[in-house]
């Protein structure tokens, strides 16, 4: 019996073994292995950085300005746990200032002639069609690398992120610089996360915590009285929906004219190049006197590809259709998450067909 239990544990000594020298292989000699322990490695330099945010509103040597910040992220993060029920975890309890003003650099691609994004797989979290970097050379290097064979790339920057509950993010010095209607919706979008994440739906994903965002902070602001807040979050919310809307039909034009022409490649990039011409006419002609948060000037200068354009729909997919989960729930937002929820983990392979079809059975 002994010599039983002495083999076996040499037989589980091994395969612990042999599991260590392939996770240092992988992350020492893959390019995906590298860019993880690069990740890792920043994302401990930021934890090993932390401080209390309770401990920095008390310290008399904080400055009000910062105080302040500093308060509302505890109040925001405090009514997404009591009142809207989300999983905060010990996400945003500690404080870390970076050395820099960017966090990560956020890329994007995709084909020029089909609405198809190429994506990164990592481990837990499936396919993603993003990539942040913290190496901003490298950033700026795989960028060129897509284009050079073929693809539109987007390549912009990023304040926050959340890593689902695995560690406690800490609120770092690129989100404190937001105003206090951002930061609300930046925390209760980041800790939805935690809530709930289905691998492989990176748009079902960010758009729900965009709807959980938008309609948390509303809510957040008219709880402590600020009405003035509240509405300019509602309206935040209504341009949102409104470009999500305008992306969309752009995205049913595109994908139309991409069917129409499946044998020839330039007449598919020739159809493209019209419609992104007639697009920017509608956006700042039409879409923008609608807006009511959104500088008419800046619609201009937005980038429109389909990098740029599936980028744009991971955040606002279809975000009427969670408004109209929200309706039917009696504008409960509570209740909404729960269903929306149910309704994801019913068909994790398409939640928004799910989603979709029981908004239409419930429609009265």
């Amino acid at each position: 019996m002994t010599s039983l239990v002495a083999g076996v544990r040499q037989v589980v000594k091994r395969l612990v073994a042999g599991l260590t020298i392939a996770v240092v292989l992988f992350l020492a000699l893959t390019p995906t292995g590298c860019y993880l322990s690069r990740a890792g490695w920043e994302e401990a330099r930021i934890l090993a950085g932390r401080k209390e945010i309770s401990r920095l509103v008390e310290d008399p040597s904080t400055d009000r300005a910062t105080r302040l910040k500093l308060e509302l992220v505890l109040a925001a993060r405090a009514f997404a746990r009591d009142s809207i029920g989300l999983d905060v975890g010990e996400s945003f309890t500690t404080y870390s200032r970076l050395r820099r003003d960017t966090l990560v650099l956020v890329l994007s691609a995709a084909y020029r002639d089909r609405l198809e994004a190429h994506t990164w797989w990592f481990p837990i979290v499936g396919r993603v069609p993003y990539k942040g970097f913290f190496d901003f050379g490298a950033a700026q290097k795989a960028a060129r690398d897509l284009q050079a064979d073929g693809l539109d790339t987007y390549l912009r920057p990023s304040a926050a992120f959340s890593t689902l509950g695995w560690f406690n993010d800490p609120l770092l010095s690129t989100t404190l610089r937001y105003d206090s209607l951002d930061l609300a919706n930046t925390v209760i979008h980041e800790v939805t996360h935690n809530t709930f994440y289905a691998p492989g739906q990176a748009v079902f994903n960010e758009s729900f915590a965009t709807f959980v965002g938008a309609h948390g902070a509303a809510w957040f602001f008219r709880a402590q009285g600020d009405s003035v807040r509240a509405r300019i979050a509602a309206l935040d919310w209504e341009d949102d929906k409104a470009l999500g809307r305008f992306w969309t039909a752009l995205w049913r034009q595109l994908d139309s004219a991409y069917r129409a022409h499946p044998d020839s490649r330039e007449a598919r990039l020739a159809a493209r190049d019209t419609i992104y011409a007639h697009a920017r006419a509608v956006l700042v002609d039409s879409v923008g006197p609608q807006l009511r948060r959104v500088d008419p000037r800046a619609l201009s200068r937005v980038q429109l590809d389909n990098a740029a354009l599936l980028a744009r729909r991971i955040y606002l997919t279809d975000l009427d259709a969670f408004e109209r989960v929200y309706e039917a729930e009696g504008r409960d937002l509570r209740r909404a998450i729960t269903r929306v929820m149910a309704l994801a983990k019913r068909r994790p392979e398409d939640p928004y067909a799910e989603l979709r079809g029981w908004v239409e059975r419930v429609r009265p």
